[in-house]
């Protein structure tokens, strides 16, 4: 049963089927670091995502599991997939790597992927494979001097098109496999042209701002939701509100 479907269930439906369960498989991002030594699990995307959902129609419960660990990659999440996602039962897996990834051989990172794919299919849960932000671009000024170096060698891998190819090739995989794809790092691309995407990153590095949280959340929800949308969001204008 779709969530779409699900949302609308009354007491019956939820006694046979049980509230709407997701699971956020991830990195930092997902495990709802911002900046340095700061972990915001309200304003994470996934939260607003549950927040949205909820919107529609407040009598289904909304459960998101966070599976999300700051450094991890999806070679790393494979030994954890049964015991923190599929024994939660999900009804929806949503699939956000490759901020770290993109350190390690693209080889590892699109094999982790299809393995993670084919586990949610054969599990039978929907799954989705969300693209994370771009990188920073440059060493900002507030840049931690801990991190200072780490940020030269991802600005690397952003302008040099690294990053780039491990989006298009996740991508395409993804697509190869019946996956869908929200894809939120072409907005981010997209905002690139007129924007200093770097300063929309709290660390300055690859943890967007609890701003631009939205921008996944909304991206979601649009394909979850695709008629309880009201009009597509393009530029982080839209993101700019306090939280």
């Amino acid at each position: 049963m779709k969530i779409s479907e699900k949302i609308r269930l009354e007491k019956e439906g939820l006694e046979k089927y049980g509230p709407i369960i997701i699971v956020a498989l991830g990195d930092s991002v997902t495990h709802g670091a911002v900046a340095d030594n700061e972990i915001n699990y309200e304003t994470v995307y996934w939260n607003r995502l549950r927040q949205k959902i909820n919107q529609v129609r407040n009598y289904v419960p909304v459960n998101v599991i966070n599976a999300g660990i700051g450094g991890g990659t999806a070679q790393e999440a494979l030994p954890r997939l049964e015991k923190q996602v599929f024994n939660h039962l999900p009804d929806l897996v949503i699939v956000c790597f490759g901020l770290n990834d993109v350190n390690r051989p693209l080889e590892d990172f699109l094999s982790a992927l299809e393995k993670i794919f084919t586990a949610c299919k054969d599990f039978g849960c929907d799954v989705i494979y969300m693209t994370p932000n771009m990188l920073n671009t440059y060493v900002a000024e507030g840049t931690s001097e801990v991190y200072k170096e780490y940020a030269k060698k991802t600005a690397e891998m952003q302008n040099g098109g690294r990053m780039d190819k491990y989006m298009a090739e996740a991508c395409s995989l993804a697509q190869k496999m019946g996956v869908p794809v929200c894809d939120c790092y072409s907005k981010w691309k997209k905002l690139s042209e007129t924007e200093d995407t770097t300063q929309l990153l709290a660390n300055y590095i690859n943890h967007p701002t609890k701003e631009m949280h939205r921008l996944f959340a909304d991206s979601l929800f649009e394909m979850l939701f695709p008629e309880n949308t009201e009009k597509k969001l393009n530029d982080s204008t839209m993101y700019e509100e306090k939280i």
